[in-house]
C-alpha cells in the first residue's frame, strides 16, 4: 500500500502502515487536537472529522473525540474502533476516488501541516504511570553489581514481573528540559548522608504502553484481554539519579531519584501498526504461573530496533551510547498489564506503563549509564572525540529513537529528546 495523498520517503518513520497517533497545535492561539503523522505531516483529525471522513463508524463522536486535547477518549473505545479508523485513514491516503479527497480537491480546507510548523504535547492526560523491570539482563547487571553474580537476581524476579508506582505529574513531551534533581545521597558509607544536586544522572532506555479500555476495580484481566486493552507505544527515558535512587530506595523503592521526570515521544504507534514485527520472547524458566501465560499462540515480543544517543554539552554532535531492542524483554508488554491488574487494580484510559531499562546481551546493548560505566568505574569514550563520561553532565542531550523495519517501509517512533539543565537552587552540602 503507497500513500498518494503527500509523498513518503522509504526511510521515513511515518509510512502508511504505520499512522501514529498524538496531540498538537499549529500555532499560540490554535486549540491542541488529535492528529496522526504521515510523511513529514500532521493530519488533522477533528477537520477529517468535519469532512466526514469517519462517518458511520458504530459508537465513535469523530468531531467530539478528535477535537479534544488528549487521546483518552480515543483510547477508552476500543480495538474495533481504532482499527475501523485505520482504515479509513489508509483508504482516504491511498485512494485518489475517496470521497473527502475528492471534496478536498475541489475546495481550500487543509488537513495537512508540516511536522515542523506543528508543537507537540502530551498525548494523553495519564492519570497514573507505573514503571516495570521486566529486561533480564538490566537486572542482572544492576544486581551483579550490588549484590554479586550469584546472588543477581531476587528470587522473586523470574517469577513475576517487578514494577513500582511512579509519578505521572512529572512526565514531559519530548523536548522539555530538565533540570538536574537536588536530594539525599551517601557518598561516603562511613559518614551520614549529604544533601545537594545528584552527580549520578544518567538515562534509561524504556518503552511504555497507553491503556485503551479499562477494567473495573475488582476485577483482574486475563491474557486475551490485555492484549486487546494496549493502545500502542512511546520512546521513554525514565531519567534516573542513581546516587540519590541508591540511598532512598531500600526497603521500598524508588521516590526522588526518578520523580523528577520521565520523557517520552509524542506519537503513539498502534498495536495494530506493530503487528508485522511480532517474535517470540526469550524462554521463560521457570514456567511463569497460569495467570501470566497466554495460550493463544501469538507471540508476545516485538522487533524494535532501538538506539541512545549523547550531544555533550557545547558540541554539536551526537554521539551513540546504546543500541538495543524490545525483543531482549523478558515479560512481555502483555504480562505487564496482566500482573498490574491480577490483584484488581482497576486501569483506566491513559494509564502509562514503562517497560524498564531495555538492555541486550552485549555491552553496546547495555539500556544505561550505570551499566556502561559499571557504575562509574569505567569511562565511556565518545567516539575519537576525546569526550569522556561516566554520568549526564549538565547540557547535555539524550536523544532516544527507534524503529521496525519492514519491506521497503519503517514502522519508526521518531525521537524522544532531553536536555539536562543545572540543579535551580545551589544548595551547599553539609
Amino acid at each position: 500500500m503507497q500513500c498518494t495523498f503527500v509523498e513518503v520517503s522509504v526511510d521515513s518513520d511515518f509510512s502508511i502502515h504505520n499512522l501514529p497517533y498524538g496531540v498538537c497545535s499549529c500555532g499560540p492561539d490554535e486549540p491542541a487536537h488529535v492528529a496522526v503523522a504521515i510523511g513529514d505531516y500532521a493530519l488533522d483529525m477533528a477537520r477529517l472529522a468535519r469532512l466526514g471522513l469517519f462517518e458511520d463508524i458504530g459508537g465513535l463522536d469523530a468531531s467530539g473525540v478528535f477535537s479534544k486535547p488528549y487521546l483518552n477518549d480515543f483510547m477508552a473505545l476500543g480495538r474495533p474502533v481504532w482499527q475501523a479508523v485505520r482504515h479509513r485513514l489508509q483508504d482516504f491516503l491511498s485512494n485518489d476516488k475517496n470521497a473527502v479527497r475528492v471534496k478536498l480537491s475541489m475546495g481550500d480546507v487543509s488537513v495537512a501541516t508540516k511536522l515542523d510548523k506543528v508543537q507537540m504535547h502530551l498525548p494523553a492526560q495519564i492519570g497514573d504511570y507505573t514503571d516495570f523491570y521486566a529486561s533480564r539482563e538490566h537486572a542482572t547487571n544492576v544486581g551483579a553489581m550490588f549484590r554479586g553474580k550469584d546472588n543477581a537476581l531476587m528470587p522473586n524476579w523470574t517469577h513475576l514481573p517487578v514494577g513500582y508506582h511512579g509519578r505521572a505529574s512529572s512526565i514531559v513531551v519530548s523536548g522539555t528540559p530538565l533540570h538536574r534533581p537536588c536530594g539525599q545521597r551517601r557518598p561516603d558509607a562511613s559518614k551520614p548522608p549529604v544533601f545537594g544536586p545528584s552527580v549520578r544522572l544518567d538515562y534509561e532506555l524504556e518503552m511504555a504502553f497507553f491503556v485503551g479500555p479499562g477494567n473495573q476495580l475488582g476485577t483482574p484481566l486475563t491474557a486475551e484481554q490485555a492484549e486487546e486493552r494496549i493502545f500502542g507505544v512511546v520512546l521513554m527515558n525514565d531519567w534516573s539519579a542513581r546516587d540519590i535512587q541508591a540511598w532512598e530506595y531500600v526497603p521500598l523503592g524508588p521516590f526522588l531519584g526518578k520523580s523528577f521526570g520521565t520523557s517520552i515521544s509524542p506519537w503513539v504507534v498502534t498495536m495494530d501498526a506493530l503487528e508485522p514485527f511480532r517474535v517470540p520472547q526469550p524462554l521463560q524458566s521457570p514456567e511463569p504461573l497460569p495467570y501470566l501465560c497466554d495460550t493463544s499462540g501469538r507471540d508476545g515480543g516485538y522487533d524494535i530496533a532501538l538506539q541512545v544517543e549523547i550531544k555533550p554539552a557545547d558540541t554539536d554532535q551526537f554521539f551513540t551510547l546504546t543500541r538495543s531492542n524490545l525483543k531482549y524483554m523478558y515479560w512481555t508488554l502483555r504480562q505487564q498489564l496482566v500482573h498490574h491488574a491480577i490483584g484488581g487494580c482497576n486501569m483506566r484510559p491513559g494509564d502509562l506503563c514503562g517497560t524498564g531499562t531495555i538492555s541486550g546481551p552485549t555491552q553496546e546493548s547495555f539500556g544505561s549509564m550505570l551499566e556502561l560505566s559499571w557504575s562509574g568505574q569505567n569511562d565511556i569514550c565518545l567516539g575519537d572525540s576525546g569526550i569522556r563520561r561516566k554520568f549526564i553532565e549538565d547540557g547535555d542531550v539524550i536523544r532516544i529513537s527507534g524503529l521496525c523495519q519492514g519491506d521497503g517501509f519503517r514502522v519508526g517512533f521518531g525521537q524522544c529528546t532531553g536536555c539536562i539543565l543545572p540543579a535551580t537552587t545551589k544548595i551547599e552540602t553539609v
